[in-house]
């Protein structure tokens, strides 16, 4: 699916500090003529109450490009579980129960466990990670993840020797997303790694954005994030992730082998066989679609880090 640049047009960036005041704003403007015509868009802003989440900022692993306005952060999204349009994962995800969830880590490692999601939280200190994300569809976005590197989970369970892949499982129950009528992919969700991808300190295992928990939407309460990859790369609502002997295979390559491949690496030498991937448009600029085309980076811009992982690879051919 093409960006939709109507709907962009539609939406203003949001800044971080503006949403986080407006309840406030409302508050005071709820006893004016203002106030009463805003009050039913302030009831449903008071039903989504967010969790707030303790989080080091961590420099080392954060661009300081500008970010992404939260409003499209959370609301231009790929989610198809809950529909294929950007805007049905905002709209329908409401239906999502995160308490209680579980998440089972199993296959070739010597300790085998399943963790509640209050567990995962407190396995390891939580860092907020500033990552640019870029999308096949040609749009980018910059965002501030909280979380911590999906090695300190892996180190946890104690890889064997035999491990060289990590699949991730997403949640599929037909009773909360109702994307999972459609026959688009088969279901349920399933992405892959290589384990040295895996154990890069760059992926993130995932609770939360801009210092609070993930919104359902956005791949409540965990889900992976590895930025020098193309979104789909990242499970959202993972429930199982398994570590293989064998490179497993995932949703999208399934689907379509021959435009989304095991590693889809960012990478703007190799095209997308429907459009360039050479250049990119960050979401929310106020420009819409007169925004400034920007030339895409290798590896997303994280090839310092990433690079030599791949060595030797054809990366036109293992895209």
């Amino acid at each position: 699916m093409r960006l939709d640049d109507q709907k962009l047009l539609a939406r203003e960036i949001t800044p971080q500090a503006v949403f986080e005041n407006r309840r406030s704003l409302m508050k005071s403007a709820a006893a004016g003529a203002f106030g009463m015509a805003l009050a039913p868009w302030f009831s449903r802003e008071a039903l989504a109450s967010p969790q707030k989440l303790i989080a080091t900022p961590n420099l080392a692993f954060s661009t300081k490009e500008e970010t992404t306005g939260y409003q499209h952060v959370t609301t231009y999204n790929n989610f198809y579980e809950f529909g294929t349009d950007k805007a049905d994962p905002a709209a329908n995800a409401g239906s999502l129960q995160t308490r209680p969830w579980t998440v089972s880590i199993e296959g070739l490692v010597k300790k085998p466990v399943t963790l509640d999601i209050d567990a995962l939280l407190k396995l390891a200190p939580m860092e907020e990670r500033v990552y640019r994300m870029r999308c096949v569809e040609g749009w980018s976005m910059v965002i501030p993840w909280d979380g911590y590197a999906l090695s300190k989970l892996l180190n946890y369970v104690q890889p064997l020797g035999s491990a060289k892949f990590v699949e991730f499982i997403s949640l599929a129950d037909r009773k909360q997303m109702p994307g999972l009528k459609s026959q688009v992919i088969q279901w349920p969700y399933r992405e892959g790694l290589r384990l040295d991808e895996a154990m890069n300190p760059l992926t993130l295992l995932t609770f939360g954005l801009y210092g609070e928990v993930l919104p359902n939407q956005n791949g409540a309460p965990v889900r992976i994030v590895v930025p020098w990859k193309y979104g789909f790369k990242s499970a959202k609502s993972l429930v199982t992730i398994r570590l293989t002997e064998e490179m497993p295979k995932i949703s999208w390559s399934q689907f379509d082998s021959r435009e989304y491949g095991f590693y889809s690496n960012v990478n703007p030498l190799v095209d997308h066989p429907r459009w360039s991937q050479a250049t990119e448009r960050r979401i929310g600029n106020v420009k819409g679609i007169f925004a400034p085309k920007i030339k895409t980076q290798m590896f997303n811009g994280y090839a310092d880090q990433v690079a030599s992982m791949y060595a030797g690879m054809d990366l036109k051919k293992f895209n």
